[in-house]
């Protein structure tokens, strides 16, 4: 089985993320980072997980372009999608929900809201003003949940099996 993760990170906490969901999956595992590649080919794959963070309410608009652009043939595929965010609750899964175009969250096998992180140090003056203003916090943060990240791992592989038993 072999499976792409394609996403973005900014600040490098869905980097972070990734590598660690990488090692909770099983089967090969290829990461992909939008940044670095902006149409990755993922036809060779049976399960593609896309996932960035959110700023400012929005993902990154790779990750947004990419999901609209290849959501039919992602379709094809064994498909998870995840969020990095610092919102809780409702909030955070009304970001989840606008993250991704509504037909590829109906493909999804399995969705995820993996934490965030605020990282000061990564930040440009402008966005610590307007994190320290909005969220109102002063240092960096990290709320990534490591639980979150097994469970959608798990629940990959699960599902993945499942399909494979059914073929």
């Amino acid at each position: 089985m072999k499976t792409m993760i394609i996403y973005m990170s900014n600040h490098g906490c869905t980097d972070r993320v990734v590598h660690e969901l990488s090692e909770e999956l099983s089967g090969h595992v290829t990461l992909k980072n939008l940044k670095e590649d902006r149409n990755p080919c993922f036809e060779d794959y049976d399960r593609v997980i896309i996932g960035g963070s959110i700023h400012a309410g929005q993902i990154q608009r790779r990750v947004r372009e990419f999901s609209e652009n290849n959501t039919e043939k992602l379709g094809l595929k064994e498909v998870g999608l995840f969020i990095c965010c610092m919102m809780k609750g409702e909030q955070a899964q009304e970001q989840l929900n606008k993250a991704f175009p509504e037909k590829l969250h109906q493909y999804a096998k399995s969705e995820a809201i993996l934490g965030g992180e605020y990282n000061f140090d990564k930040m440009g003056f402008f966005e610590r003003l307007a994190v320290k203003k909005i969220a109102k916090v002063d240092q960096s943060v990290s709320n990534v949940n490591h639980d979150a990240i097994k469970e959608f791992a798990d629940k990959m592989d699960k599902t993945f099996s499942t399909f494979l038993m059914l073929i």
